[in-house]
C-alpha cells in the first residue's frame, strides 16, 4: 500500500511543477516535499523523477505512481459526491409490516413513487418478530409495529392510534349484536383474528365469551386480502384493524359494529437509530405518518 501522504504531496508536486510553490500550498517546507517525494520513491523502489535544474521529467515509475494518485482523488472527489447527495427522490427504501397495513399503505406509496421516478420502494408484509429482527439487521430501513419498542439501537415514533374493527356485513349494519347472534353468523378466522377476538370480545362480553376457541368458525383464510371477501358475500363476521378495512375495494359491501367498549392498537414506526436522518427515510418517514393520521 502506498502512504497516502506521501502520494497526495508528489501528485500535487506533479500538478504544479514546482518544490516551492508546492511547500506553500501545502503549508511544508521544500525539504518536507523532498522528503515525501524520496520516502515514495523508496517504497516504489525505483526513482519517480528526473531532474533538469529547476525543472524535473516524470520516470516511468513516476508516471506510474502520477496515475494512481490522480484516481485516487478522483474516487475520493466522487465519494464525497456521494456522500453530499443526500435526494429524498434517490434510492431504494425497504418497508416492514402487517398484512393489513400492508395493504392500506400500499396504495399511498404508489402515489409516492409517481413524484419520485427515482426511488423504489419495497412494502414486505411480515409477523412483529421477523420485523424488528429485519429492521436491526438493515433487512428493512422502516418497520411498523403494534407495540412500543424500547430497544437500544431502535428509534421508535408512534404513528396511529388503530381502532380494532367488528366487521359485519352490510345487511347487519346498525344492528344490536351480540355473541350469540354472531356465532350464528359465524366467524371467518384468520392468523390475528383469534388475538383479536380475545382482546375485543373479552373487553364487551366478559360473562358470556369463553375463548377463540369456543367461537364457531364459519371459514378460515390466511390471504390477507381475501379475509373480508366473504364477509361481504354474507357468509360471516370478522375482526380486522381499520387500515385492513379501510383498504378493502368492497367496502361499501361491509359495517363496522359499534361495541359498547372500543379496543385500538397503538402503531409504532421502528427505524435503526441514525437511518432516519438519511433525506429518502425522513421524508417517507414524515410521508407515512401524514397518512396515518386517517386511521386514528
Amino acid at each position: 500500500m502506498l502512504n497516502a501522504t506521501w502520494l497526495d504531496t508528489f501528485t500535487t508536486l506533479c500538478g504544479v511543477g514546482h518544490f516551492t510553490r508546492t511547500a506553500e500550498l501545502l503549508g511544508m517546507t521544500q525539504p518536507g516535499v523532498s522528503q515525501h517525494l524520496n520516502k515514495l520513491a523508496s517504497q516504489v523502489g525505483k526513482p519517480l523523477i528526473s531532474k533538469d535544474g529547476k525543472s524535473f521529467t516524470l520516470t516511468p515509475a513516476g508516471e506510474a505512481v502520477l496515475a494512481i494518485g490522480q484516481a485516487r482523488r478522483q474516487q475520493e472527489r466522487e465519494l464525497q459526491d456521494t456522500i453530499n447527495f443526500d435526494n429524498p427522490d434517490v434510492g431504494d427504501i425497504s418497508i416492514g409490516c402487517s398484512g393489513s397495513f400492508a395493504m392500506w399503505l400500499y396504495p399511498h406509496i404508489l402515489d409516492r413513487l409517481h413524484h419520485a421516478s427515482e426511488l423504489l420502494i419495497s412494502v414486505t408484509a411480515a409477523p412483529h418478530m421477523s420485523i424488528v429482527t429485519s429492521v436491526l439487521t438493515d433487512e428493512f430501513d422502516l418497520g411498523i409495529v403494534a407495540e412500543p419498542m424500547s430497544h437500544p439501537r431502535l428509534d421508535a415514533i408512534e404513528l396511529a392510534h388503530e381502532e380494532l374493527c367488528l366487521v359485519v356485513p352490510r345487511s347487519l349494519a346498525g344492528q344490536d349484536l351480540d355473541l350469540r347472534l354472531l356465532n350464528e353468523l359465524g366467524f371467518v378466522a384468520h392468523p390475528d383474528g383469534y388475538a383479536y377476538a380475545d382482546d375485543l370480545f373479552s373487553l364487551n362480553f366478559p360473562k358470556d365469551y369463553k375463548g377463540a376457541d369456543r367461537l364457531r368458525i364459519r371459514t378460515s383464510i390466511n390471504q390477507i386480502g381475501q379475509i373480508l371477501i366473504p364477509v361481504a358475500q354474507g357468509l360471516g363476521y370478522t375482526i380486522l384493524p381499520k387500515s385492513g378495512v379501510d383498504a378493502f375495494v368492497e367496502k361499501q359491501e361491509l359495517a363496522v359494529i359499534q361495541l359498547p367498549k372500543q379496543r385500538y392498537r397503538d402503531l409504532w414506526m421502528i427505524s435503526r437509530k441514525g437511518r432516519s436522518e438519511i433525506a429518502r427515510v425522513a421524508a417517507l418517514i414524515d410521508f407515512i405518518s401524514c397518512r396515518a393520521t386517517a386511521l386514528r
